[in-house]
């Protein structure tokens, strides 16, 4: 079952968004250009890595402006609208201590380049 759907005011804009999960560890999802959290819900692999991650977390996801639930403005948003949007979201969220982390690949999944070197055999 798919969480209520909330909406912030950002400027002029309403950005949908949900709270899953309510672990210490607060926890905002920021989504690819394309996005719908409730479609979400009806992907199996996306509502079982959502799950997860409300697990252990307060998870807060949002659909960026003018996706999915959220207000189309019909232009590309600015850089400041984008934390504008990520601010009235974690305060309508109720975020005390929102964590945020740069994901990273792990080291054998990140692309490795030698320039002018051989590949030694053993």
């Amino acid at each position: 079952m798919a969480p209520e759907t909330r909406y912030a005011l950002s400027g002029d804009a309403h950005i949908a968004y949900q709270v899953v999960g309510d672990g210490p560890l607060e926890l905002l999802f920021v989504s690819s250009f394309l996005s719908n959290i409730e479609l979400g819900w009806e992907h199996p692999s996306m509502a079982a890595f959502s799950r997860r991650l409300a697990s252990f977390s307060k998870l807060i996801q949002f659909d960026r402006r003018g996706n999915g639930m959220s207000d189309g403005v019909g232009r590309a948003s600015t850089l400041e609208e984008q934390v504008d949007d990520v601010r009235a979201v974690l305060a309508a969220a109720g975020a005390h201590n929102p964590r945020a982390r740069r994901a990273r690949a792990p080291p054998r999944a990140r692309p490795r380049l030698r320039v002018g070197a051989e590949r030694r055999r053993a």
